[in-house]
């Protein structure tokens, strides 16, 4: 593993986390739901976003928090380990999330509501109807068999012409209902034939 200062340098990003303290336990289960969705990741407590190094205060409170975060307000619960590590004489926590085999995992939010969120960048985003499906099916060993419709290949032949297309578009193209394209999307994704990229305006879809 690389050196914490060597992390910390990369800045924050889809493996990682910066939380200079833990004030909200609702927020912090939103990083450990999207970790968990994602590949894994750590999140780093005593850093600042800007990478300043502040240490902790009290690294059994911070660890309290982080877990009442990840058994209470995630579902399924989510067991993050933990390390301590000196830095410049400061103390950073590190908690390491890993990569979930039971995706997805789902953050309560201040409305008492079940979310589900994905790691873009730096940032935990919540994760649509389709990704939802696709972390759902993801897991099945089964292995997807693509049946190439005529569906598939207006999708296949659209993006051999363009960059991308949106839900909208591929359900106006098939004339059909979101619901419909959607999962012809979902079993596209899960076969490795096209991906889902997500901006915070919108979510579209291109060639692997």
């Amino acid at each position: 593993m690389p050196s914490i200062k060597s992390l910390i340098l990369q800045g924050e990003g889809v493996t990682l986390d910066f939380k200079k303290t833990i004030t909200n336990t609702g927020k912090i289960a939103k990083s450990l739901v999207a970790f968990a969705n994602n590949k894994g990741g750590k999140l780093l407590i005593g850093v600042a976003d800007d990478g300043t190094i502040k240490g902790v205060k009290s690294e059994e409170e911070e660890k309290y928090m982080i877990l009442t975060a990840a058994h209470q307000f995630c579902k399924p619960a989510i067991e993050p380990n933990f390390e301590e590590i000196y830095v410049d004489d400061k103390l950073v926590l590190v908690a390491n999330i890993p990569e979930s085999d039971t995706k997805p995992h789902y953050a309560l939010d201040d409305d008492k509501k079940w979310w589900a969120y994905i790691r873009i960048d730096d940032k935990s985003v919540l994760a649509s109807k389709i990704i939802v499906d696709v972390l759902k099916n993801d897991h099945k060993d089964s292995g997807v068999l693509i049946s190439y419709s005529d569906n598939e290949k207006k999708l296949l032949e659209f993006l051999s012409d363009n960059d991308k297309i949106t839900l909208k578009e591929y359900s106006k193209l098939l004339r059909c209902s979101y619901r419909k394209a959607q999962k012809i999307i979902v079993n596209l994704i899960l076969a490795n034939v096209i991906k889902s990229n997500t901006t915070e305006k919108e979510e579209f879809f291109t060639a692997v």
